[in-house]
């Protein structure tokens, strides 16, 4: 038995010594927590980049017929701010655009399990790097990021970039189209269930399609996302769907929703 001791000492000796030695790769943190069943902290700057990969051409996808159209451009009836007051974003030629220090949106009405459709697009001219390039965020429950960023020769750290379960997963590969190109993600999010105590019985998971491409496949969620941080699971039920404000004037165009089974 003390043999195994020391050998899996040795292991871990020699898991972490090699982990010091990978290379830092741009902006992100070592002195963040740890992601369950990885050697990556949050936002770790030496996660290795999704490898870049050339979508097709970009197609909108019709709601079907038992879809809730969120939006369609040409009015912001299903949104409010997130104390309930009217929208500030704007309207232009048929998108929506985030007005910076306006606040995130929220849907009026809560979901649970869905399949969400979302178009969006980087705003043009914009020369700042990393996080600062056209951030954005599709919230499912206003509690899972997926997150929404200029990543067309744009780097970050890895679990922090376009389509990235935001502070948990990267997406397996790099799909984004450049700045001002309509884009979409296509969600499927199983919502986590509770005990009545309050128990976490299952967590939930998102599976991602960017541009046509799978880069979340059935991800286990380990918590609610946040900078810098893994969230614990709390007892809810449906929640709204939100969109972030962080200071970019990111766009969205078209947006449907299906509620699933729970």
């Amino acid at each position: 038995m003390r043999k195994i001791f020391i050998i899996l000492a040795l292991f871990g000796f020699c898991a972490a010594k090699a982990q010091q030695n990978l290379p830092v790769l741009g902006e992100g943190y070592q002195d963040t927590p740890l992601i369950p069943g990885t050697q990556w902290h949050v936002h770790d700057n030496r996660r290795p980049y999704p490898p870049v990969v050339k979508p097709g051409a970009f197609v909108s996808i019709p709601a079907p017929a038992d879809a809730i159209v969120l939006f369609d451009g040409t009015n912001m009836d299903k949104w409010c701010k997130s104390d309930g007051s009217p929208s500030g974003w704007r309207i232009v030629d048929g998108y929506m655009e985030a007005v910076p220090k306006q606040g995130s949106l929220r849907t009026k009405d809560s979901f649970g399990s869905c399949q969400l459709h979302v178009e969006w697009a980087s705003p043009v001219g914009v020369t700042s790097k990393g996080q600062s390039r056209g951030n954005s965020g599709v919230i499912i429950q206003g509690m899972y990021e997926i997150q929404v960023l200029d990543n067309y020769g744009n780097t970050t750290y890895a679990d922090g970039q376009a389509a990235s379960i935001y502070g948990q997963y990267p997406p397996l590969v790099n799909v984004c189209r450049p700045q001002g190109e309509w884009q979409s993600y296509d969600i499927i999010f199983n919502a986590p269930k509770f005990a009545d105590d309050g128990k976490l019985v299952k967590p939930a998971y998102i599976t991602v399609f960017h541009n046509g491409v799978l880069v979340q496949n059935h991800r286990e969620v380990f918590g609610p996302t946040g900078h810098k941080t893994i969230g614990k699971y709390n007892k809810h039920g449906k929640r709204p769907l939100s969109l972030q404000d962080h200071g970019n004037p990111t766009r969205y165009k078209y947006i449907w929703i299906r509620e699933l089974e729970d």
